[in-house]
C-alpha cells in the first residue's frame, strides 16, 4: 500500500510515469525502506496504464459490493408532557471530569505502514 501511496503521490506532483527509484526516493523521504519484489509488481503492472481509468474502473467494481444490511426503523418519539407538570428538577452537580483520552500519536503507527 506504501508503495502505492508513494506512486500516486508522484501522479499528482506531475510525473506521468513514475519509476521505482522515483517511489524510493519518496519512501526514502520519510523513512521507509521499499520492499524491491513489490515495487517491481507494482511498476510493471501499472507500466502504460492510465491511473484515472483503472481508479474508475474500481471503483464502479466496488459499488456492486454489498456493504451492509438495510437500515433499522426510527425509534418512537418522546412522550407528551401534561402543561400542569411540576418543573424539572434542579440539574445535580456536574460528573467528574473524565481523564483525558491518550493521543494516537504514541500508538507507534507510521504514516506508511
Amino acid at each position: 500500500m506504501k508503495h502505492l501511496a508513494a506512486y500516486l503521490l508522484l501522479t499528482l506532483g506531475g510525473n506521468s510515469s513514475p519509476s521505482a527509484d522515483d517511489v524510493k526516493d519518496v519512501l526514502g523521504s520519510v523513512g521507509i525502506e521499499a520492499d524491491e519484489d513489490r515495487l517491481d509488481k507494482l511498476i510493471s503492472e501499472l507500466e502504460g496504464k492510465n491511473l484515472q481509468e483503472l481508479i474508475a474502473e474500481g471503483s464502479s467494481k466496488l459499488a456492486s459490493v454489498p456493504s451492509g444490511g438495510g437500515g433499522g426503523g426510527g425509534g418512537a418519539g418522546p412522550a407528551a408532557t401534561g402543561g400542569d407538570a411540576a418543573a424539572p428538577a434542579a440539574e445535580e452537580k456536574p460528573a467528574k471530569e473524565e481523564e483525558k483520552e491518550e493521543s494516537d500519536e504514541d500508538m507507534g503507527f507510521g504514516l506508511f505502514d
